[in-house]
């Protein structure tokens, strides 16, 4: 098996590219490198990757379809697993134009490479538990209505999974999206919260903690991610309808609230964080839990790493990193 991952120097794309590759198997890797959050961390994934003589890469912007289709043209891959995204929801209030050009024109573009590709077996791609927008019962099911976004990233991705239904109906692609529910881990974004608590309580600097800490989030540890990509690629898609499309949670199945989580935070770093409690900030959702019921029939997906477990090999990871 060959696999194409767009992403590959982002979070999830390099641990899975990683996990290809520590595998045997040959990865084409696919990344524009863009300063959304710190280029050297991305280089830094990059590095490790490029190791392995197995593994191709290209600097390339998945919305700049002639540069895709230039680089993709004499690739050989029988798996694609799009990760590539403009991802982040404040971000989405100042640079909507950015999410339009990746979410949309990129997934749009990776859907035609699909489509023509002969002998592609199977389509991975990325969504995002943002979709189900400001629901209240929990927890998030697939079939639950998810058409009332609350910030221009989730209505992104819920249009990506609209697209993709359509091209799995017109095509008869085999496509399956992952609703991803919180990942962390070592490797991790900068953005992310844990990982700007982190930095900033290492600093002795105040953390802004949002609506007080009253919001639950499922966090879902990247070594659980990795695992329920590799059975959804291993087995393929189960699709047995005429549209060879469908769409899966991925989380943790067990939401802790902000506070557990920075007091978990503080317990591994051994520091009280100093803090300013402020209130929910625009697009941002109270709580997202994940049933992965679904999933788990589907592929025996099973989350196994905790929070405490999570955020200390984390915290290992970053001080090791950061050299702190």
């Amino acid at each position: 098996m060959s696999y194409l991952v767009t992403g590959a120097a982002g979070f999830i794309g390099f641990h899975l590219a990683k996990t290809l590759l520590d595998k045997g198997q040959s990865v084409i890797g696919i990344d524009n490198l863009n300063d959304y959050y710190s280029v050297e961390l991305k280089q830094a994934r990059l590095s490790i990757l490029k190791e392995y003589k197995q593994f191709e890469f290209g600097q390339i912007d998945i919305a700049d379809h002639n540069a895709l289709n230039s680089f993709l043209s004499d690739k050989d891959f029988t798996e694609i697993i799009h990760l590539a995204a403009q991802a982040g929801v404040r971000y989405s209030l100042d640079n909507p134009r950015a999410y339009i050009q990746s979410n949309l024109v990129g997934h749009l573009n990776m859907l035609e490479i699909a489509r023509n590709k002969a002998g592609l077996q199977h389509m991975l791609y990325a969504s995002s538990s943002s979709v189900y927008g400001g629901r209240t019962d929990l927890p998030f099911k697939e079939t639950d209505r998810a058409d009332t976004p609350i910030s221009l990233y989730a209505a992104t991705k819920k249009s990506d999974e609209l697209i993709s239904h359509t091209y799995a109906h017109l095509y008869s692609i085999p496509l399956t999206g992952l609703r991803f529910f919180t990942v962390y881990g070592p490797w991790g974004r900068p953005d992310m919260a844990y990982f700007s608590f982190t930095k900033k309580i290492l600093a002795s600097e105040q953390i802004e903690v949002f609506n007080h800490g009253d919001m639950l989030r499922d966090f879902t540890y990247i070594d659980d991610v990795i695992a329920g990509i590799l059975a959804i690629l291993n087995k393929g898609s189960v699709m047995q309808s005429d549209v060879p499309h469908k769409v899966y949670n991925i989380g943790n199945n067990n939401p802790e609230s902000l506070e557990y989580f920075l007091s978990t935070l503080e317990t591994a770093l051994d520091i009280k964080a100093i803090r300013k409690d402020l209130p929910m900030q625009p697009g941002d959702v109270p709580a997202t839990y994940a049933d992965i019921e679904a999933i788990k029939s589907d592929y025996g997906f099973e989350p196994k790493t905790g929070l405490q477990e999570g955020l200390a090999k984390f915290v290992n990871w970053y001080r090791e990193y950061h050299k702190t």
